[in-house]
């Protein structure tokens, strides 16, 4: 993570703005690519201008992204991202519009990364060896109770944490994607509370 790694864990109404694949897909792009303005994240996206800042406008208003006022003018205005990360708080979601807007969000995560693993399999072909050899796509299905299973997305989580950011002239951003859950049909669905 770079010195500037912060993470921000929004409220009901943050994650809510979060849940909108759009403005996911636009934070994720100014994390990774780095300050971007409307008409060039619009020109990224397929997006018309009007679109693409209110998308920017509700990020900013939930504290996603900030303006960038060290770029730009009194005609552009540059966004960058204000937190290298969001965390939610699943695990203490009480009522059902919670659970249902942190389901809402996980859903538009779970749609960013399909189409971030799909992209980068389109890609692999034209990638040089060592990149090629670097990347995996693999899964590891152990039979295991709820309580281990946290204990080790949070060991993974803890092992990428401890790595810094290596710029430099070879280096380029590389994703972890953790993806870890029951596999579909094995667990008994929860009752209505």
């Amino acid at each position: 993570m770079t010195d500037e790694s912060t993470a921000v864990t929004p409220g009901l109404a943050g994650l809510r703005a979060l849940s909108h694949s759009t403005r996911l897909r636009i934070l994720s792009h100014l994390r990774i690519e780095g300050p971007a303005t409307a008409t060039t994240l619009a020109a990224r996206f397929g997006l018309n201008s009007g679109a693409t800042s209110y998308h920017l406008r509700q990020l900013a208003e939930h504290g996603f992204i900030v303006e960038d006022e060290a770029r730009g003018n009194a005609r552009d205005r540059w966004w960058r991202a204000a937190h290298q990360e969001t965390r939610t708080r699943s695990a203490d979601a009480r009522t059902q519009e919670e659970r249902d807007v942190a389901d809402a969000y996980w859903h538009a995560a779970a749609v960013l990364y399909a189409e971030n693993i799909r992209a980068a399999m389109e890609e692999r072909p034209l990638l040089p060896p060592a990149w090629r050899d670097a990347s995996t796509v693999s899964d590891w299905v152990y039979t295991v109770p709820a309580a281990r299973a946290a204990e080790v997305v949070a060991r993974m989580k803890d092992l990428l944490m401890s790595y810094d950011d290596e710029p430099g002239e070879t280096a380029v951003p590389f994703a972890f994607q953790i993806q870890a859950f029951p596999v579909p049909g094995h667990v008994e669905p929860a009752r209505g509370e």
